[in-house]
């Protein structure tokens, strides 16, 4: 019953104001979010790289209006390929970028241009992009900007949502070599007739869109916390190189399984950074009970 309400509050700019405004709150927000700006999201790399783990690095940031504020996100995103060519943390790296904080909702292509010049910049210094998906208003043309960098960048990753009845459909495309596709649950509050409802429905969805992954000839990123679903995973990748896919986790959760991952598998962190963190942490509360407990816990442990 909870994660409606959350997921609710993610939207509001009343609770944004309540929830940001309060002084224990970005002790909490700092389990999920490695920080408001960019040296906070080295110190976090560098200390995932040193255990031997992958990361993807979000510049958190949503359904802008504003141009001026989709360029500042194009740039942040410029800022952080060459810190990350400076630091030698580039080769193998990857970037996740919401096409909503381009400018999706603006007249034009913008966001396709700004998208366009972050895939650039990330190539040249060894880098890749991915396309986070976003709520269902949104798929079509996130794909169809997916496409569209695909003839210059063939690299460009996407993520499918399985609570999304569509996906199956949109998987027929997705599959074929090199295709890059981060597989996850979902996290937005969605009606019942473009979504499943009940976790059962969105697993089993999950499986199968996991298993049409592991036989196509795509590059599948497992994006999952779910130890049932990891074990899936394995099962599936049998006879797959190891190099052919991965697993992806978020920053901050179920952390010690990461680096058991990483020790025989490709295993990546998606690190999220900025002062914009409202809505990315009310999805993450929303998505585990043990992460809203974790939250009202720290308003009396002090």
């Amino acid at each position: 019953m909870l994660s409606p309400l959350l997921l609710a509050a993610a939207r509001s700019r009343r609770m944004r104001g309540l929830v940001t405004s309060m002084p224990l709150t970005r002790g909490v927000v700092d389990r999920f979010v490695a920080g408001e700006d960019l040296g906070g999201a080295l110190r976090a790399v560098g200390e995932l790289d040193a255990a031997g783990l992958r990361v993807t690095l979000d510049h958190l940031g949503e359904d802008t209006r504003d141009r001026a504020q989709a360029a500042a996100t194009r740039d942040a995103y410029l800022e952080l390929f060459t810190a990350f060519a400076d630091h030698g943390y580039a080769a193998g790296a990857d970037a996740s970028v919401k096409l909503s904080a381009l400018g999706q909702a603006l007249p034009g292509d913008l966001a396709l241009d700004h998208a366009r010049e972050i895939c650039a910049a990330a190539g040249r210094v060894g880098m890749t992009v991915t396309l986070d998906m976003e709520d269902h208003t949104t798929v079509d043309s996130t794909l169809d900007t997916l496409g569209k960098l695909r003839v210059d960048f063939p690299w460009v990753g996407v993520a499918i949502q399985s609570m999304l009845r569509r996906t199956e459909g949109d998987l027929k495309d997705l599959v074929g070599e090199g295709s890059r596709v981060r597989l996850v649950k979902g996290a937005y509050a969605e009606p019942a007739s473009v979504a499943f409802q009940s976790k059962r429905d969105v697993d089993r969805a999950y499986v199968r869109a996991l298993r049409t992954l592991m036989n196509g000839d795509g590059y599948p990123m497992v994006g999952s916390h779910d130890p049932r679903i990891i074990e899936i995973a394995l099962s599936l990748a049998a006879g797959r190189s190891p190099s052919s896919y991965e697993f992806q986790m978020l920053y901050g959760i179920r952390t010690a399984e990461q680096r058991r991952l990483a020790e025989g598998h490709q295993m990546r962190v998606y690190v999220p950074y900025g002062a914009d963190w409202y809505g990315y942490f009310m999805r993450r509360l929303a998505e585990r009970p043990a992460n809203l407990v974790f939250f009202l816990r720290s308003f009396t442990s002090r």
